[in-house]
């Protein structure tokens, strides 16, 4: 998937949501945001800054922070870089119409490795189906691991995954009691109504 399918599913004089460019910067650490999105059904869409875009998933349930569960990720396609810092609504005629809220936001660094223990390209652990990453938001934290399905009736969909590490907590359920926009501060209704 790449930004073209992005671009040839929206009209940009219609929506909000932003065009993107190419542009690359390497100064930082790359970027991940989880948006809480109520369009056909309320889901989380997870993206990682992976090779200059935002490679994406949507995961019907959120994130958990219990390694005992697993998350399914269904790809979508490629976003910018740019789409991190789109909040608000997209009008109901256009593609994914509905109210989107940032509701997590943060860098990452990947933890990928092979089995001499040397560091694994994202881009090339990405295009394997084999993910570990260590997220730094507000929300969510620590590691995990996106792992693509090869076979069965969910192949080509995505597993998420917390590692079992110090910041795994069976007890906390993030989405279902935190609520507001990392961002603004809003809810998803209090976005829809000023957005109008």
């Amino acid at each position: 998937m790449s930004l073209q399918d992005y671009n040839k599913k929206r009209d940009f004089k219609v929506t909000g949501e932003p065009k993107g460019s190419q542009s690359k910067n390497k100064s930082r650490k790359p970027l991940f945001v989880i948006q809480k999105h109520d369009a056909t059904n309320l889901h989380y869409d997870f993206r990682l800054e992976i090779d200059n875009t935002l490679k994406s998933w949507s995961i019907p349930k959120g994130p958990s922070t219990n390694p005992e569960i697993k998350r399914m990720a269904i790809p979508t396609e490629d976003h910018p870089k740019e789409y991190a810092n789109f909040e608000g609504v997209i009008p109901k005629k256009q593609y994914g119409g509905g109210t989107v809220m940032i509701w997590d936001k943060g860098t990452f660094r990947s933890m990928n490795k092979n089995k001499d223990n040397e560091a694994v390209d994202l881009k090339a652990a990405y295009e394997k189906g084999a993910i570990d990453i260590y997220l730094e938001g507000e929300k969510i934290y620590g590691g995990y691991s996106l792992i693509k399905m090869k076979s069965g009736q969910m192949k080509g969909n995505w597993l998420l995954i917390k590692k079992d590490d110090d910041k795994a907590d069976a007890r906390r359920n993030p989405v279902s009691t935190e609520n507001k926009s990392v961002v603004s501060g809003r809810s998803m209704e209090e976005i829809a109504a000023e957005e109008q």
